[in-house]
């Protein structure tokens, strides 16, 4: 079974979703339980974090200090996505290197 957490108008999740036949959870519509987050992140540490999207950088100084976590509970928006739950292996993005392995 194959799941996808991202946002359903990204189109690198829409690519993915197509790509591997699987069904997209929607970041924004169902937010990511505690658990979910703390897995995410204990896999993929700060790279989960999107510091290049739009809303990191409508972020204050005293908003990107907060704990990653934290954030990514705030503003899902801010996780990099998507993140691929294969057969409970977890992958980020939809780079070349996931998609040999997923492929």
């Amino acid at each position: 079974m194959t799941l996808i957490y991202g946002i359903k108008t990204c189109d690198t999740c829409r690519k993915a979703v197509k790509a591997l036949d699987a069904e997209l959870t929607d970041i924004r519509a169902e937010p990511l339980s505690k658990e979910q987050l703390e897995r995410f992140y204990a896999q993929f540490g700060e790279a989960l974090l999107n510091t290049r999207s739009t809303t990191w950088r409508g972020l204050s100084e005293d908003e990107r200090a907060r704990a990653p976590l934290d954030l990514l509970a705030d503003h899902p928006t801010l996780m990099k996505r998507p993140v691929i739950d294969k057969d409970g292996q977890l992958y980020l993005g939809w780079g070349k290197d996931v998609q040999a392995a997923l492929l």
